[in-house]
Formats: C-alpha cells, structure tokens, sequence
C-alpha cells in the first residue's frame, strides 16, 4: 500500500493576510499588545524625563532604571504563569486571568506613582515604578503564551506577532509623545493618572479575549504541579525541551538574543534627559515622536514582516541589528545640530530600527517555543535579552558624568551613543555563526 503524502502547505497571497486581519483575535492581539507597551516607558525613558525635569541626577536616574530587572528576572515566576489559576480570576481562563489580575495592578502602581510625585522622595515613587514594572512584566509573561497559543499555526504565530508589536509600538509612542505633550501642559502626576486609567481600559481586551486551547491536550498530560514530577517539570521541563529540541545551536541562539538589543537599552535612560540637556522643547519631542516617528513605526514593522516571509529569519535578524547599530550612533549627530529637521530624522531612523527588530526578535524567539512550556520558555528567551541590556543601562549616568570633565556634557553624550552603537557587532557574529550552523544541519 502507497503511503498517502501530505500535501505542502500552501503559502497566504497578500490578500488572504489582509482578510486575516479583520479576525477578532488579531484586533484583541493588537489591544493586547497596546497594554503590553504601555507600563514599559512609563518606569523607564518617561520616568527618567520627568526625574530629570525635577532636577534628579543622571547617576540616581541610572540606578532607578533598574526596576526594569523585573522584565530580565519574570523568567523565575514564569512558570507559576503556565501552571497555576489565579484565585478567583482563574474562572476566566489561565492566561486571562493572569493578564486581569496584572493590569489592574499595573493601574494600582501608575497612580501611586502619580500620587506620590518625586516630592514624595525617590525611594516612595521608585517602590510604585517597581510594583508597575513587576506587574507588567508578569502580563508580559501571559500575553506572550496566548499570543503563541490562541495563533491556529506558524503564519499566524507571525500575524499575531506583527498585531502585538503594532499595538505595542502604539503603547510606546503614547506614553513618550502624548504623556510629554501632556505633562508640559498640566503636569507629570496628572499624565500618569491618564494613563492609568488608560491601562484600567485595556482590561476590556483582556474579557474580549478568548481562553486558548491548543495546548490543553498538552497540559492535561502533565504530572500535577503539586507533585514532584510536576514540579520538576515545570521548572526544569521547559529548558530541556528547549536545548533536546536545538542542541548545539541553543546556547549560541540564548547567546545572540541575550545582546541582540544592546544598541537599544544600554542608553535607554538618558534618551530623554539628552533631549532635556539639548533644549528641545516637550513640544518638539512630542511632536517628532507622534508624526514621523509614528510613520517610521508603522513602516518598519510591516518592513519586517514581509522581510521574515521573503528572506528568512536570519537575514530579517541582520538586518534588523545593523539597523539598531546606525540608529543608536546617530543621536551624536544631535550634539552637532539639534535643529528640529536634524532631530526628526534622526528620531524617523531610530524609531524604524526599533520597530524592524523588535519584530524580527519576538518573531524569531516565538519560532523556538514549544506547546506545554509557552510562557516559560519564552519568558526564558525573553529574559535573556533584557538581562545584560537592564543592568548596563544602570551604569549609564554614570557613563555620562564620568566623561563629562573631559569630553563636555554633549561630548559625553555623542561618546556613549557611538559606544552604544558598536554594541551591535558582537550579536552580529553570533548571527553569521547561527547562519552558518544552519546551512551545515541542511
């Protein structure tokens, strides 16, 4: 008897794909990505403006950014994410309410932030940040798994993923521009009053949203968490999957990830203080930021996407980390002339840098994920590349001030973003490396 072959999976045309996106999932997918982005500069680059617009010190503003190791650390609470309930929340669905409970207790630290103000002291405000921080990055955590698990196959894993970062780049650009526009008007407590009730708003998403199944088949198969298999399983289970699944090439791919957004975080604190030190006007970054930058938003992560299905992963991920390179060491431009039009081309490069590799990475790591281990082992990869980047960016008012004596505040400045920018060539050569393992396997 003639086995029966499979036939090959016939590729979407363009007009499927824009069909797909009316899907009700991808447009919770977009919301959900909104609420996703939306804490993030909210504890970091805004919170470093509205420091330093009080009169904070590069080198304390520093230090606070690194609340952010919540995002570099969620990787050790994940796995309580994809096994265990929420307490009365859980009637919703695992991921949901998950993703409930966090928002509402993002919204809950947003307004002790707002309500506490630097006049509160730095230890009172840096604790609510932290309380923001942890609780976004624990919805990180569930988002991610339903991302990857409400998509019906691989090209919607990609649909999705394109949704999620649309919705997070939104969120970014919201909580820079618009907050920076508002807080010029009426102040930084009443801004981030606005935006928690706008993350209060987000959990509509979150009840729209439909619980995902196609791992329960999987997790019903499990050793009860209680247990000490299931235990075992829910901690250790996810790593050996991974490196059983890509042996050789897993540490140099946790490797790769682990520096591929350097050029990104290393300096993220001191974006907004450079554009407070260079005298741009709230107004001028908020518009730039809004117009261009949206543009350039938009444009770079549909430029990804179709780069992902017309050259591959890799060449996406090159790609992508050259861009983050260029981008970054072009804000020394800035400390030669700052005038608006130099300012809004350099933002327009950085902002579609930015959103090229971030869907190129996020696509990439979802590709490596198994069912059964979703939050864990994308948490794991996406702690990896937010470990080293969280705790550099800590260092760097201190990288100001230092060379500051020597090379002037500007000259500091344009030193540490060409620096940030070479950060590039390391992940670069990892990728050549990952590229060259992946035509041997072949």
């Amino acid at each position: 008897m003639t086995e029966a072959v499979a036939p090959a999976r016939r590729k979407r045309t363009a007009l499927e794909v824009l069909r797909e996106l009316r899907q009700p999932k991808v447009m919770v997918m977009l919301a959900l990505g909104f609420a996703s982005g939306l804490p993030f500069l909210l504890t970091a680059n805004t919170f470093g403006y509205w420091l330093r617009d009080d009169g904070t010190s590069l080198v304390a503003i520093g230090f606070i950014s690194w609340v952010g190791f919540a995002y570099a650390f969620k990787v050790y609470w994940s796995p309580l994410v994809d096994r265990v309930d929420v307490p009365l929340l859980g009637r919703l669905g695992r991921r949901r309410g998950w993703m409930l409970l966090c928002q509402i207790l993002v919204s809950i630290g947003l307004l002790g932030m707002a309500l506490v103000g630097t006049a509160g002291g730095l230890a009172a405000i840096g604790a609510f940040a932290l309380l923001t921080a942890f609780a976004s990055a624990t919805q990180d955590i569930a988002i991610d798994a339903w991302r990857i698990e409400a998509a019906a196959d691989a090209d919607e894993v990609g649909l999705m993923t394109s949704a999620a970062q649309l919705g997070y780049r939104i969120a970014l650009l919201v909580t820079d521009a618009l907050v920076i526009a508002a807080a010029a008007r009426v102040g930084w407590s009443i801004s981030y009053i606005g935006m928690a009730v706008l993350m209060a708003l987000c959990t509509i998403a979150t009840l729209c949203a439909a619980e995902p199944t196609r791992a329960d088949v999987v997790l019903h198969q499990k050793p009860p968490l209680w247990s000490l298999r299931g235990l075992s399983d829910a901690i250790v289970g996810p790593f050996v999957d991974f490196f059983a699944n890509h042996k050789r090439a897993g540490m140099v791919m946790l490797l790769m990830v682990a520096l591929y957004r350097l050029p990104d975080f290393v300096m993220g604190p001191m974006y907004n203080p450079f554009y407070h030190d260079l005298g741009l006007s709230k107004d001028t970054v908020a518009w730039v930021r809004g117009s261009s930058g949206l543009v350039a938003t938009f444009l770079g992560i549909a430029a990804a996407g179709l780069s992902a299905v017309r050259l591959g992963m890799l060449p996406t991920l090159v790609t992508g980390l050259v861009l983050e390179g260029v981008g970054t060491a072009a804000f020394a431009l800035l400390t030669l002339n700052a005038s608006t039009g130099v300012f809004a081309t350099v933002m327009t490069l950085d902002a579609f840098a930015q959103a090229f590799a971030g869907v190129a990475l996020v696509t990439y790591m979802s590709s490596l994920t198994s069912l059964g281990y979703t939050a864990t082992q994308y948490a794991m990869l996406s702690s990896t590349y937010a470990l080293l980047g969280k705790f550099l960016k800590g260092f760097s008012g201190i990288a100001i001030e230092t060379l500051t004596p020597t090379q002037g505040l500007l000259g500091a400045y344009a030193t540490a973003f060409v620096a940030t920018g070479l950060t590039a060539i390391p992940p670069l050569l990892l990728l050549l490396l990952l590229w060259r393992m992946q035509r041997i396997r072949r």
